[in-house]
């Protein structure tokens, strides 16, 4: 089955003759070899010889790349979006709303059926995040691989949302978002007292809370107004605290103080239209000039995210197409999520002594022409199989006529 936990060993693996695209310093090297060892990229180079029992993969100069980020999204604790039993990424209380300390990845399903589906489009890791239920404070995440693992790769991440979109939350005033993360902030640094009848948050959410207020781990924002932005970059720098924004449709206009104040950007690419008054300053465009104006810039659909994780490349490609350089465009989709959310010392390039994943396309991994012809995870190739494809080929093979339930 496609969505059965993968237990292989890592393979010794040569793929010789291709373009790799490291997303890296080294950028993007003509008919060169990646040989991997024990699941980790041991050399890189021209002319490399494969060692005794290794596999040897022929690119024929197709392109190789770092397995790519799926963006943020609900991958492994969300199988059906309409059915609120499948879906465990947010939190809605009644009392205490505030619950920083929620963390999804004590929900995270190796074995759910989207990770093989967005496996086979080239994704290797995603930014598991929390979804606001009752509070504009959503929870934690955390990267994750889609090897089969159970566990994060890497550090927390806490996830808020701010503008209209969580105004609900706040008695629908965005003015009220900042007052209430004034006194949250109170709480976590014991300015407040914890039995305050006014409090928010319990001892354990003081606790998480104060984790990112020291640095450690980053604050995922979702936020799209430049207003909402400015404030945003203010409240981070009175609180000396460690953020990332996810859509900033209107992030370019701020260009400038984003790349001073060293914010990764998660854009979605295909956003162009004043879908709400959040976003009436949504451009094409807005990829290419936060990176001209020296922002990291990554991507992430603002909607379904889950179970369309393929198209997050239709967004890179996007970003490419309106005035983003290329190799930008692959670096947002690999290196610059893997530095922001803490494993980019292990994923989002191809270099030596990384884990070796990485996938080989049938062409540009940007054009959605083309597809992921295989890829490996910690060296091992993973079979290129999930459920659509199984479906697939069960209704429309050739020969053999109807599968048994529907023979005549």
């Amino acid at each position: 089955m496609a969505a059965v936990s993968i237990t292989a060993s890592a393979q010794d693996v040569l793929i010789r003759n291709a373009t790799v695209h490291t997303a890296g310093p080294q950028g993007s090297m003509n008919a060169s070899d990646v040989l991997v060892q024990g699941g980790v990229i041991r050399a890189i180079g021209s002319g490399l010889a494969a060692p005794a029992g290794a596999t040897v993969v022929e690119a024929n100069g197709r392109p190789l790349t770092p397995a790519l980020f799926g963006g943020i999204t609900e991958i492994g604790i969300e199988e059906v979006s309409g059915e609120s039993a499948t879906d465990d990424g947010a939190l809605t209380l009644t009392q205490q709303p505030m619950r920083p300390e929620f963390d999804v990845t004590l929900a995270y399903n190796p074995v759910s059926v989207l990770i093989p589906v967005a496996r086979v489009e080239g994704l290797g890791f995603t930014l598991l995040g929390a979804t606001t239920g009752g509070s504009f404070i959503a929870g934690q995440g955390a990267v994750m691989r889609l090897d089969g693992s159970a566990d994060p790769a890497g550090p927390r991440a806490l996830f808020i949302s701010l503008g209209s979109a969580a105004a609900s939350f706040s008695g629908n005033s965005r003015a009220a978002q900042w007052m209430l993360l004034d006194q949250l902030v109170a709480e976590a640094r014991g300015r407040m007292p914890s039995d305050s009848p006014h409090a928010l948050l319990t001892s354990a959410g003081r606790a998480t809370l104060a984790r990112y207020l020291a640095g450690n781990g980053r604050i995922v924002v979702a936020v799209n107004r430049a207003a909402d932005i400015r404030q945003l970059l203010r409240w981070a720098q009175r609180e000396n605290v460690r953020i990332a924004i996810a859509g900033g449709a209107e992030a370019w206009k701020l260009a400038q103080q984003l790349a001073q104040a060293k914010v990764p950007v998660f854009v979605d690419a295909l956003a162009d239209l004043p879908a709400d008054f959040d976003q009436i300053g949504a451009t094409l465009e807005n990829a290419a000039r936060l990176q001209a104006a020296g922002v990291a810039v990554g991507f992430s659909q603002s909607g379904d995210a889950s179970h369309n994780a393929r198209k997050i490349r239709q967004l890179a490609g996007n970003a490419v197409a309106n005035g983003l350089p290329w190799q930008d465009g692959l670096a947002g989709l690999t290196r610059v999520p893997a530095q922001a959310f803490g494993v980019g010392d292990r994923l989002g390039t191809i270099a030596v002594g990384k884990r070796a994943d990485l996938v080989l396309w049938t062409g540009d991994p940007l054009d959605v022409a083309h597809t992921a012809e295989q890829i490996w995870l910690d060296g091992r190739a993973l079979p290129m199989r999930s459920r659509q494809t199984e479906l697939r080929d069960r209704y429309l093979r050739d020969a053999g006529g109807l599968p048994r339930a529907y023979s005549r």
